[in-house]
């Protein structure tokens, strides 16, 4: 038999052959072409370590489009109950112990959630328990990033000691090649236990006789570690079970609990708990295989998950990747159903820096919801229980964020893959009706987290049926989600978990329904300011609902309980220079709850009076007449984004001003639409764009939380904007691209036109809708129902008369 080449010369020839295929993102560009010419090959624009430094909370790990296998690394800093981050990579952090199998996009409490499974390429004899080693002395290799390539829908690495792995997925599954340095002992380690955040059971067995090793773990607690309620959420909801098997025999076995190693056995279990640092290190289990590399240093390992059974694991397994198929073949597919999904947006023209941003940014959007079902379509119910999709819903997603998602990745979901968007949507409708009719805020896998406040889930299927989506039980869900605003529940009288992990999805209702503001000193909540903000916009989104199904009496009564954030608009409160009318939480008696600053954030979740003051965008008119009438609000809203000298201050930092990183202001920039000056607007959205996101690992502003903030710049980018929760009107911005289709599988295609787009002409002189001339600054729900055609002159200068009109604005 000829000799194989040396781990490092094989990394080095599959780097080179992605290179040559186009496929690493950043290294090889598409040639040029002509300036607007629509991108025909997207993924060569994405680059998964965007977002991977700054907070960004992304992982550069293989993932297809939804999936439920991401298999990305697991970073450690010395601590083997943490990471460098919270969701497992951080692209300063150069040291690994293990290929998690699941993970969560941009999520970001710390640790976040999922990572389970780490699967470590171990060059050395195990000769003590990898629990023991508590600070990943031994256990963990570091690494370069030039030895690192990340495309999508695969993910290549070499160690440091000399082991490399090179991975592909599907959407369930995923094939591995693992390399050793010839003649030294190879092990793969299983650290079945070691999920970002614990666990609380953990099993493998290694089957000799059959190649096979498989397992699972009894996780979830997904922010049970924060500071802000998160005893409340130290618990586990959801088993991964998974089922590995190789293409050569194992020359060596064991496993480990704690801190005993037992050489040569085939089985073993233990959790780590929920805690962190020394209440957990040392805690845990799993198990190892060794391989003879005298001969054939190279590893092939396919493996299955499934949050059903193990028998799901291997059929997923078995129905997604083909037999002999290795990891070109699953990457090549993984690449082409990353470009069909991501084809739903193809622009023209633009700088290679532009395109790779736009791209990233569509690519970190459309990696969520993510499917939890198998391939019989069996999943993991929220009462514990299994369950099996029914009628026409095609699978069961999950993992939503609710309280950022709504305010602009749902709708960007909705726009470009509607039945998606409807699987979504009955899938957090199954969850409700298993867990006694309450929908949770933030859904991890199976698991109720109630993490962050207000209503999320009212706002985004409303978003979704105004937007066209039809595929769920909209009726069924309309009336749940009414209900839930309306019949108050126990669970609303509770403090567990507050103030980050309130129990209660609508708190005290019975004093919110009576008093129409959530009173601070008794809301049962984060902020009882927030609370009601939230809850305002929920209420408007569900009268919207009720409205176009001709449930006008509901329609009534939602719309009006959408006018009560007027209830904590305190027009005395004050920011001690002169400017007045805040928004300002109050206590049951009526009074407002002092000392009062506009950078404070008491009454407030994850933001200050200053930046909720705007998060009325359901009644943008009736917030500037607050204030005392739009030109007074338009100056306000000049301070929100500028210092007292006028330059910029957009990138966050100032408890005053624009807030980049977080999601209750994003949508601020939009306003002055509604207030008469788009060309503001137009000049906001573009310096962010320009000079908050970007490409390389900080090329996020912060926590991507599971596609929002992305989904914010390529909306941006496109010069549309959602102007409301339950409303499928869009906001005019001024299109990045001098050209881009979205092309929809229902509702017809959208086709944008600007062709002086670039960098000296970020204004808008006139727009045509379908070859009229529209003098509004917002185009109403038949764009998204209907698709049609935005023709763009755009100018160096701003147009201060155009989309002007008191009678034309948005409201």
């Amino acid at each position: 038999m000829p000799s194989r080449p040396s781990a490092a010369r094989r990394l080095a020839a599959r780097a080179a052959a992605i290179v040559l295929t186009g496929a690493l993102a950043g290294a090889v560009m598409p040639p040029a072409a002509q300036a607007d010419a629509l991108v025909t090959r997207p993924t060569a624009y994405v680059d998964p370590m965007i977002g991977t430094s700054n907070g960004g909370n992304t992982y550069p790990g293989a993932v297809r489009p939804y999936g439920m296998i991401a298999w990305s690394p697991t970073s450690t800093t010395g601590d083997q109950t943490s990471t460098g981050a919270a969701n497992g990579y951080e692209y300063g952090v150069t040291r690994m112990r293990g290929l998690s199998l699941t993970h969560v996009n941009g999520a970001g409490c710390n640790p976040g959630a999922a990572g389970d499974v780490p699967i470590m390429p171990f060059v050395g004899d195990v000769t003590s328990s990898p629990s023991a080693d508590t600070k990943d002395a031994v256990y963990a290799s570091g690494f370069s990033h030039a030895d690192e390539r990340a495309v999508p829908g695969r993910y290549t690495v070499g160690l440091d000691s000399g082991a490399t792995a090179d991975l592909a997925v599907s959407r369930r599954a995923g094939v591995a090649d693992f390399s050793f340095p010839a003649g030294k002992p190879a092990n793969l380690l299983f650290r079945v236990s070691n999920s970002l955040n614990g666990s609380e059971d953990a099993e493998i067995e290694i089957d000799t006789a059959h190649r096979k090793v498989t397992g699972s773990v009894l996780t979830g607690a997904f922010c049970g570690r924060r500071a802000n309620g998160g005893t409340n959420n130290r618990k586990s909801y959801y088993r991964l079970h998974f089922s590995a098997s190789f293409d050569r025999d194992f020359a060596t076995t064991g496993t480990w609990r704690d801190g005993t190693l037992a050489p040569g056995s085939t089985s073993g279990s233990g959790g780590e708990g929920y805690a962190t640092g020394a209440d957990r290190a040392g805690r845990g289990s799993g198990g190892w295989v060794g391989f003879d590399t005298a001969a054939d240093d190279d590893v092939r390992m396919r493996i299955g998950i499934s949050y059903v059974s193990r028998a799901g694991a291997e059929a997923n397994l078995r129905k997604e990747i083909a037999p002999r198929a290795g990891v070109d073949d699953v990457a090549r597919a993984g690449s082409a159903a990353w470009d069909r999904e991501l084809a739903s947006a193809r622009v023209g023209g633009g700088s290679d820096a532009q395109r790779t941003t736009f791209y990233t940014a569509l690519y970190h959007a459309l990696m969520q919801p993510n499917l939890i079902s198998d391939t019989d379509g069996r999943y993991p119910g929220m009462d514990g229980k299994p369950h099996r999709v029914t009628g026409g819903q095609k699978a069961q997603y999950s993992n939503f964020s609710g309280w950022d998602q709504y305010r602009a990745q749902i709708q960007l979901l909705a726009l470009l893959k509607p039945r998606i968007a409807g699987d979504f949507a009955q899938s957090l409708y199954n969850f409700a009706r298993q867990n006694g009719g309450v929908w949770d805020r933030w859904v991890h896998v199976n698991g109720a987290t109630h993490v962050m406040t207000g209503d999320p889930t009212a706002a985004t299927l409303a978003t979704f049926y105004a937007m066209g989506v039809r595929n769920f039980d909209y009726e069924g869900a309309f009336e749940s989600l009414a209900r839930q605003a309306t019949v108050p529940h126990p669970d609303g009288l509770s403090d567990a978990g507050c103030p980050g992990q309130c129990t209660g999805q609508r708190p005290n209702l019975a004093q919110y329904l009576e008093s129409r503001y959530a009173a601070q000193d008794v809301c049962h909540c984060w902020g009882g300011a927030a609370e009601t903000l939230e809850d305002a916009v929920a209420d408007a989104a569900l009268g919207r609902w009720a409205r176009l199904l001709g449930r006008d009496e509901e329609a009534d009564a939602f719309e009006a309980r959408g006018l009560w954030w007027r209830n904590v608009f305190n027009s005395e409160a004050g920011d001690g220079a002169g400017t007045t009318g805040y928004i300002q939480a109050r206590n049951l008696d009526g009074a407002w709850v002092t000392p009062f600053s506009p950078g404070s954030d008491r009454g407030f979740a994850q933001g200050t009076s200053a930046t909720y003051t705007w998060m009325v965008p359901q009644d943008v008119q009736g917030l500037a007449e607050a204030m005392g009438g739009r030109e007074t609000a338009a100056k306000r809203l000049d301070a929100f984004f500028h210092k007292a000298d006028g330059s910029w201050s957009v990138k966050g930092g100032d408890a005053l001003r624009y807030d980049p990183t977080n999601e209750p202001g994003i949508h601020a920039p939009w306003l002055y639409n509604a207030l008469g000056r788009p060309w503001k607007t137009q000049e906001t959205v573009r310096e962010i764009v320009d000079t908050v996101y970007g490409t390389g690992p900080r090329g996020l502003p912060g926590n991507d939380d599971l596609g929002t903030m992305s989904a914010w710049y390529v909306f941006s980018a496109l010069g549309l904007y959602p102007q409301t929760p339950g409303s499928a009107a869009m906001l005019l911005g001024t299109p990045l691209f001098p050209s881009a289709v979205l092309e929809r599988s229902q509702g017809g295609d959208i086709r944008i036109s600007a062709p002086a787009a670039d960098a000296t002409h970020p204004y808008i002189d006139a727009v045509k809708v379908d070859g009229r001339t529209a003098d509004r600054s917002w185009v109403d729900a038949r764009l998204v129902t209907r698709g049609g055609f935005l023709t763009y002159r755009l100018a160096e200068a701003p147009n201060t008369s155009w989309a002007t009109g008191p009678a034309g604005l948005p409201q």
